[in-house]
């Protein structure tokens, strides 16, 4: 286990608007020392991209849909979407099913509608809902400038990689729509692979892919579930988490090594890990 000691927060009083404040927390220096930071392990959602944001845009216009479509109310819709989203956290896919994620999905919002308004049968609707959602959701999402510069930057630097959890058509889509691929040495789909973060193998895949050991690497990431404990288990160089609310760890939680509010924050973690 790594030691750990008290947050420490940085914060100066009178910093300036273009000054973010930077949250981490204090490492051993004995787990430093004689080693170099050679690559850099990156999650993609709400991480690198603003996917719960899009979500909500897509969601909103979707729900101007049903309304429209069924002459439903602001709540009736809200429990249609709510529905969704809720089968969609839940969503348990198996590509040797003989469906494809699209045909689930469809599926998805076809129950929600039928569970929500009495007898009604729409299957039309719903592959319209389900297009009008997957689509707006991808058009909204992008790789800010700031972060693709910092992209370019690390990359002269580092080795990166991106991991992201989730099935693989889904996070393909997002990668090609934010044109994130030029910035990496490798991109690896949890969806692709047996076991997706927290797992130790997909670590190692990662680790093997870019010919550099754990503790040559840093994982940074928004989930203390996947992306923090997955780094923590796989014995890391070190974990940063993404917490833009800057919330508290939960008790019983994985303690992240450090912890900023925006991934625009990272090079001043990785100064101090030379």
């Amino acid at each position: 286990m790594r030691p750990t000691t008290p947050s420490m927060h940085f914060s100066p009083s009178r910093a300036s608007a273009v000054e973010r404040p930077v949250y981490f927390q204090l490492v051993c220096p004995s787990t430093m020392a004689g080693q170099t930071v050679k690559a850099v392990l990156f999650d993609l959602d709400n991480t690198l991209i603003e996917t719960s944001r899009a979500g909500g845009a897509a969601m909103r216009k979707t729900s101007e849909l049903l309304k429209t479509t069924l002459g439903l109310d602001d709540n009736t819709t809200g429990v249609i979407c709510d529905k969704f989203k809720q089968k969609l956290f839940h969503e348990q896919f198996d590509p040797a099913a003989g469906r494809s994620i699209d045909d689930v999905r469809v599926g998805h919002w076809e129950e929600s509608i039928q569970e929500t308004v009495s007898g009604s049968r729409t299957p039309s609707l719903a592959a319209q809902c389900y297009s009008m959602w997957k689509n707006s959701r991808l058009e909204v999402l992008s790789l800010s400038p700031q972060i693709r510069d910092l992209l370019r930057q690390l990359r002269s630097r580092y080795k990166l990689l991106l991991l992201t959890n989730g099935e693989a058509q889904t996070q393909r889509e997002k990668v090609e729509a934010v044109g994130c691929e030029e910035f990496f040495d490798a991109i690896v789909i949890g969806g692709e692979h047996a076991e997706q973060k927290p797992f130790a193998s997909i670590f190692t895949l990662c680790f093997n892919t870019l010919g550099v050991e754990a503790q040559d690497c840093v994982m940074v990431g928004d989930s203390l579930d996947t992306d923090i404990q997955g780094g923590f288990d796989a014995r890391v160089r070190a974990t940063v988490w993404i917490s833009s609310a800057g919330g508290a760890v939960a008790d019983g939680s994985v303690i992240p090594d450090y912890t900023i509010p925006t991934v625009l924050d990272l090079p001043h973690i990785l100064a101090q890990l030379k």
